[in-house]
């Protein structure tokens, strides 16, 4: 099974990269906040470790973003609660998809996570800042600093560049999306 990683800044378009390649995609950001919907034990967890921003399951937005606005480091810590469970859902996915010839992963901190193997093809989604602001700032209850602290947990663009095999523009138009992924798909083929 071949892997594309797709990397690059929040807001970058990796997403909708990723449903463009139409085989099966690992979204981690879904995947989170599925469990902050459903997982109980995790809900107890986050609930035990910050009593004063959970009230009852299931876990919102705006509770975890106070958590990480009231002090950076929480971030680490939620991390530390979730990053597991991903992994064994990452794994399941594998195992679901093993007959498969390529997957997508569409994980925001598949870099920094060193979940990245020496076969893996990463995608590096270059898109220009305003342009990423000024979608951003299109989505529902977006808080820009939090984002910022976000960005600060991340590796560096310059680096996450640096360790990618292929660099894609996102100039965040349709058809220019859908040919960037028909010519990584060629490069695959040979």
């Amino acid at each position: 099974m071949k892997k594309i990683a797709l990397v690059g800044d929040i807001g970058s378009g990796k997403t909708f990269f990723s449903k463009l390649f139409k085989v099966p995609v690992f979204n981690a950001d879904y995947e989170v906040s599925n469990l902050y919907r459903k997982d109980k034990n995790l809900f107890k967890k986050i609930k035990k470790k910050f009593p004063n921003f959970i009230s009852k399951p299931p876990i919102k937005k705006d509770e975890l973003s106070k958590i990480i606005l009231e002090n950076p480091k929480n971030l680490k810590l939620l991390g530390k609660l979730i990053h597991k469970k991903i992994r064994s859902k990452l794994k399941k996915f594998f195992l679901k998809n093993k007959e498969k010839k390529l997957v997508v992963l569409d994980i925001p901190l598949f870099l920094e996570n060193k979940i990245n193997k020496e076969k893996d093809l990463i995608v590096f989604i270059d898109a220009n800042k305003k342009k990423i602001i000024k979608n951003l700032k299109k989505r529902k209850n977006i808080n820009l600093r939090l984002i910022n602290v976000l960005r600060s947990n991340q590796m560096s663009l310059k680096k996450k560049k640096s360790l990618s095999s292929i660099i894609v523009k996102n100039n965040f138009r349709s058809e220019t999306a859908k040919k960037s992924v028909k010519l990584i798909m060629s490069k695959i083929k040979t």
